[in-house]
């Protein structure tokens, strides 16, 4: 079984929400072990207000200290002063977000819904004009910390409304989703004609299930954060991405090539948890590899 990406995202989504605050030389050094590893996808920072997120200060000096041959990298940009910052530099893919709840967006992004809706179909204009690809994630759309359980036909609706970009994410941002929802998302937006795919949280153990249930639907990307570094900042209570390593195990069990080296990628779980001087969530790297 071939066709899912996994994109590391552990450097922006993994670092933005923990406490520690690393230098742009040592994310930068994480972006270039993750390489190593085989992985060919790779979200390195953000272009956001370091004033609210300062764990993405810097992120001008980890995208030139992180090149490597045969890797894509991103960053996350959320509005128009984001991308013009990004747009002076050698990034060949634009993470754009909005929340497809009012009370997350306004929090969020401070704007509504349909305010960030218009500015995202003008930014996959721009970044297209420049000759980048985009992704869009549409954050919460299992459920949001504010307003509850959210309707599939929301996000969907904001799916079908999106204009041209090269893919669509599901995000699954405060860890609620359970499978019924992954179909229902998957499903629905299958005619927009464009690799589709998720953002998954475990905040309650259901992150690995959720992503077993995508591969049911074809599902072509799955974000990944190693050691299960991070959650949302803005989100109460949002602990930790499904992790890199464990993702990987699931996807190679049930013969999903991925082009990665999984002893290498424990090595880099383990320099991440050495450097932070705690136990993350990952379980392979305390489990290990069964023969």
């Amino acid at each position: 079984m071939t066709g899912v990406q996994v994109v590391e995202v552990g450097p922006r989504d993994g670092l933005q929400n923990e406490p520690e605050h690393l230098s742009p030389a040592v994310r930068a050094e994480l972006v270039r072990r993750l390489a190593a590893t085989g992985l060919t996808r790779i979200e390195v920072g953000s272009f956001v207000n370091p004033t609210r997120v300062p764990q993405m200060a810097g992120t001008e000096e980890v995208v030139a200290d992180s090149d490597v041959p045969g890797v894509t990298r991103s960053a996350l940009v959320l509005n128009p002063r984001g991308y013009e910052r990004l747009r002076d530099h050698p990034v060949p893919e634009v993470h754009l977000a909005l929340c497809v709840t009012e009370t997350f967006n306004q929090r969020n992004q401070g704007r509504s819904v349909e305010q960030s809706l218009a500015e995202v179909n003008d930014l996959v204009r721009a970044a297209h004009v420049d000759g980048r690809r985009v992704t869009v994630t549409l954050a919460a759309s299992f459920g949001c910390p504010f307003e509850g359980k959210v309707d599939p036909e929301v996000p969907l609706d904001l799916a079908h409304r999106l204009e041209a970009p090269d893919e669509v994410l599901f995000a699954d941002t405060i860890g609620v989703g359970v499978p019924s929802q992954v179909h229902a998302l998957l499903r629905g937006s299958q005619d927009l004609g464009i690799p589709l795919g998720l953002h998954l949280h475990n905040t309650r153990n259901t992150g690995y299930a959720n992503a077993y249930a995508a591969l049911e639907d074809g599902v072509a990307v799955l974000d990944a954060s190693v050691a299960g570094l991070g959650g949302c900042p803005f989100a109460p209570n949002a602990t930790g991405n499904v992790a890199t390593e464990d993702l990987l195990y699931l996807l190679e069990r049930e013969g999903v090539s991925t082009g990665v080296d999984l002893d290498r990628l424990l090595e880099v779980s383990q320099w991440v948890t050495d450097l932070l001087g705690r136990e993350l969530p990952g379980q392979l790297l305390r489990a290990g590899i069964a023969p």
